[in-house]
Formats: C-alpha cells, structure tokens, sequence
C-alpha cells in the first residue's frame, strides 16, 4: 500500500500524459504531490523527507515547466532528486557516526558496519547512475520515451536493484540469524 500511495503522482502523472500531453501531466503531478503530502499531514501529523524534497522539486521544475512551457525541467527532476538521494547517501559516509540506510533500516537488520558502509555506497552510486540514466532518455529520446522509462523503467530498475541487493545480503541475513538461534 504504501509504494502504492508513493507512486501515486508518477502514476497520475503517466495516465494524464498519455491522456492530455505534458503540461496537462505536470499540472496533475503537482496538484498530486501537493495532495499525498497534504494527505499525510492529516493522516500522520508528519511528512517523511522523501515526500518534502519532492514537493519542493515538483513545485520547483514542474513550475518552470508551465511558466516557461519547456518539458526539459520537468523531464531534468528525476535526476536532481536522484542526485539529491546519492549525495545524501555518499554524505552520510563521512558525516555522522552511521551511513544514512542504516539509520533508516538498522531496525530491520543488523549487519556489520563494513557491510551498512558497502550497502551504503551502493544506495549512492544506484542513485547517481538513475540520474545519469534518466539525462540520456531525456536527450536522446522523444518525450513519449522518456514518460515510458519515467514510470517503467525507473520502477524495473529499482526493482532488479532491490532484488540484487536481497541476493547480495542474504548470506549475511543468514548468519545473523544463526548467530541469534545459538
């Protein structure tokens, strides 16, 4: 439910593309972004980071879209919160006593520190490489590609990311584990 309500814009935002053209697409991402955050205070009394950074951006490019009637700006947020999320990740490496994904998941797992820092650097790098990615759909595509790999692509990415990830850390889920059982 919840990667539901997260792609809630992207999925509105495709179907009014697909439907009504670009403009059209980000004037319902906005309104959409602007609606899950506001849902999420009433809900929550809260709005997690993830949620704030891409308002701001959505505002931000979405606006400059619509005003400037250029596609390029909302075609470039992808990348800059992609950006944003890898040097957050590559930041948190050197700055506090914990990587940034153990701070979010540590309660989920418990992992050695080189592997938190390894799992860490993956995070970042994943990040950086989707913003590198989404630059080359977005000049070397036509929009109706880019839309396609905004929402698909994207998603299979992280997807075959997440699993590669779970092959990678079972060896040590295991050994936590067994550890534990003794």
């Amino acid at each position: 439910m919840k990667l539901l309500f997260d792609f809630f814009p992207i999925l509105l935002f495709f179907i009014a593309y697909k439907t009504y053209g670009i403009f059209v697409a980000t004037t319902v991402a906005i309104v959409a972004t602007v609606s899950q955050v506001g849902f999420s205070w009433i809900k929550h009394r809260k709005v997690e980071t993830m949620h704030w950074i891409t308002l701001v951006l959505i505002i931000v490019f979405g606006g400059a879209t619509l005003l400037l009637q250029d596609e390029l700006f909302i075609k470039w947020k992808p990348t800059v919160i992609n950006w944003l999320f890898g040097f957050a990740f590559l930041g948190s490496q050197v700055i506090g006593k914990r990587p940034l994904v153990e701070r979010m998941i540590s309660n989920a797992l418990t992992l050695p520190e080189i592997i938190w820092r390894r799992l860490n650097m993956m995070w970042a790098l994943y990040f950086l490489s989707l913003g590198c990615i989404n630059l080359y759909v977005v000049y070397n595509y036509d929009t109706e590609t880019w839309v396609n790999f905004k929402l698909f692509g994207m998603l299979g990415l992280t997807l075959a990311f997440v699993v590669l990830q779970t092959i990678y850390l079972s060896r040590y889920i295991a050994e936590t584990e067994t550890e534990t059982e003794k």
